[in-house]
């Protein structure tokens, strides 16, 4: 999704229109290598050769072989018409003229979407993948792997509104009382091993069905973490802490992220803190060990914005809040205390002398990364809920892209 989520975000600042096709039966498209063979249908047999079986040439659902025979036949095509694979990301595709037009084309299994700023090469696209696979023309991308997507003039907002509702009356929870934030300040949760045991597949399917919706709710993912911990033992504890999140999705089903077309368009800003893990015994190992991993996902997302020819600064601005770290990434020197930092991590300051990341200093109140580590207070939650760029979808604009 990371992928998809930066496509969305190229085209709303671009103000591109982004759209879909589908794929009828995908994994019948593909040709197989090896020789595999099946039993002839029941009822079905030919006469006389009941005892035969067939060779297969395609492939088949359920076969191991089918989503790589797939995508090496749908590969080879984009190939074979001017696409270049992105070599930081196997199932996304580019195309440009011989001026500065671009065509971005990402898949996903039997899903395709695509952008750009040249309606003539896209529609050239289309015709070229129309000609040779049975697809279905969806138009603008409007609805994608279960997310709603409306394109404005302004932006572009992603919700998953639909699933939560469907999640709620599943669970029965359609006509409970909403509240503000999913998780209460101060909450102990452990393993509750005197506690009264509950039916583990039913808990199971309430966090399985919440961490789907995390695509487009970062605001639950702090409380969606804690609840999947408790798997295996849940107990009546864990699943009052679930239903209370199932309260707060009641009373925002509508919120998603909102993709602006303003906004630091050129600058790739990221915000880390030191609960990495859930150790919250050592704070500057772990804020240390988090902003390198940070830095990882930063690098990757800047080659790949680079490839789709999105202009962005040499530096990667990651914000931190705690100082210790920010000294380590600059001075190479390893004190006592901090020798026992894996060596594996200290890339970090090969990064920072390079210029290529910053470590800044950023205070608690201003620190975005507090709402996927914490349970905060109702204010502090959502200021930093509506810095995510979280919105209703009643706050977005309904200017529809034609």
């Amino acid at each position: 999704m990371d992928t998809i989520r930066m496509i969305l975000s190229i085209a709303a600042q671009s103000k591109w229109n982004i759209y879909q096709l589908d794929m009828k039966s995908a994994f019948l498209q593909g040709e197989i290598e090896e020789e595999v063979y099946v039993a002839q249908p029941a009822y079905f047999e030919v006469i006389g050769k009941e005892d035969h079986v067939y060779k297969l040439h395609k492939a088949l659902y359920g076969l191991k072989q089918a989503p790589r025979a797939w995508f090496s036949k749908i590969e080879a095509h984009f190939v074979k018409n001017g696409f270049k694979n992105s070599d930081n990301e196997q199932t996304l595709f580019t195309k440009r003229s011989k001026t500065v037009n671009i065509i971005i084309v990402s898949v996903y299994v039997d899903d395709l979407i695509y952008t750009g700023n040249d309606l003539e090469m896209m529609m050239m696209f289309k015709q070229s993948m129309v000609e040779v696979f049975e697809m279905t023309d969806l138009g603008n991308m409007n609805y994608f792997l279960g997310i709603e997507v409306k394109q404005t003039q302004a932006g572009i907002f992603i919700c998953q509104r639909k699933y939560a509702e469907e999640i709620l009356k599943k669970f029965a929870m359609s006509d409970c009382n909403s509240v503000l934030c999913p998780i209460l300040p101060g909450t102990t949760i452990d393993k509750d091993t005197e506690g009264s045991l509950i039916d583990e597949t039913y808990y199971k399917q309430i966090v399985g069905s919440l961490m789907y919706l995390t695509n487009t709710r970062p605001d639950m993912t702090f409380a969606v973490s804690i609840l999947s911990r408790f798997m295996s033992r849940p107990t009546e504890l864990h699943l009052q802490l679930a239903k209370r999140v199932l309260r707060y999705l009641k009373g925002t089903t509508d919120y998603g992220i909102y993709y602006q077309g303003d906004k630091n368009g050129g600058e790739l800003l990221a915000y880390t803190h030191s609960d990495f893990a859930g150790d919250k015994y050592d704070r500057k190992k772990t804020e240390f060990i988090a902003a390198a991993v940070c830095a990882c996902q930063g690098i990757w997302m800047k080659r790949i914005l680079e490839e789709l020819d999105h202009k962005l600064e040499d530096c990667i601005h990651i914000k931190c809040d705690n100082s210790s770290t920010i000294k380590l990434s600059k001075n190479p020197v390893l004190y006592g205390r901090s020798k026992h930092i894996d060596i594996r991590f200290h890339f970090l300051r090969n990064l920072t002398k390079e210029g290529r990341i910053a470590l800044e200093f950023c205070g608690i109140a201003d620190q975005i990364a507090d709402i996927l580590t914490k349970a905060l207070k109702n204010e502090s939650f959502i200021k930093l809920r509506g810095a995510l760029g979280m919105r209703s979808i009643t706050e977005v604009s309904y200017t529809l892209r034609v």
